[in-house]
């Protein structure tokens, strides 16, 4: 809309030409990746993005050139978590924006074992602040294992109930040329500094359900999976649905 050809920014991840257009790829330095963040991006914009420090060996060399030519940012510190939350309380941000109300925290089968000051506070793993005064029957820690904001409610459990056999989801894109086919192999990433797990993935009825070798730990609707062949990023999805390797009675 602004009529420049392309954008350039400073993401770690490369382009890649090739024979069926632009392909996204990751970075040359693993710990700098940042082609997880990148695969919601289409064909269309790959066509029209440069990321010219995705060959960079290490940030190192881009401090070194910054400082050379006298840029203030040289020496910036990295930033961490969520940038805008500069003094880190997540959980008191949320709560200004959304609000904070008491509800329940159950366990597998659903019955009451504690209560909570907000939902919005707890993510999928989480195993400190749960404050549940009932131990377990088994004596081990508990777990968060989902978070229902709509009943406002937290479920906890043993930590081999975090373990993910599938995950699926409706919203899906590709970073170029669609799959040929509906079912195919690739690494599923489910976090940005995450590795990735060997998986094959299906397409039918409009949803993308993958399937990993091994199960994925601790996975909550509303994550981004980001599939790959190789470095190429294939495309994303928002994970929808999740289904545990252990049964609720187990």
């Amino acid at each position: 809309e602004l009529g420049f050809d392309a954008v350039c920014t400073g993401h770690y991840a490369t382009l890649v030409d090739g024979p069926d257009g632009r392909e996204l790829h990751r970075a040359n330095d693993d710990a700098k990746d940042q082609s997880y963040v990148l695969g919601v991006l289409t064909a269309e914009q790959l066509a029209h993005t440069y990321f010219p420090l995705g060959q960079t060996p290490s940030k190192a060399i881009v401090r070194a050139e910054a400082a050379a030519r006298g840029l203030t940012v040289a020496q910036k510190p990295d930033s961490h978590d969520i940038c805008f939350i500069p003094d880190g309380d997540t959980r008191g941000w949320l709560a200004d924006r959304v609000g904070a109300e008491a509800g329940d925290i159950l366990d597998r089968s659903g019955a009451v074992i504690g209560s909570h000051e907000g939902a919005h506070a707890f993510t999928v793993g989480q195993r400190r602040g749960l404050k549940i005064g009932t131990p377990a029957s088994d004596g081990k820690p508990r777990f968060v294992l989902e978070v229902r904001p709509v009943s406002n409610t937290v479920v906890v459990g043993p930590k081999e109930a975090l373990a993910t056999a599938e995950i699926s989801g409706e919203r899906f894109t590709w970073a170029g040329r669609a799959p040929e086919a509906a079912e195919f192999d690739c690494h599923a990433q489910i976090r940005a500094h995450s590795d990735p797990v060997p998986a094959r993935a299906t397409i039918g009825d409009g949803v993308l359900t993958v399937v990993p070798e091994t199960p994925f730990d601790g996975v909550a609707p509303g994550q981004t999976a980001v599939l790959y062949v190789g470095t190429r990023v294939l495309g994303q999805f928002t994970i929808d649905r999740t289904v545990s390797a252990v049964p609720v009675d187990a």
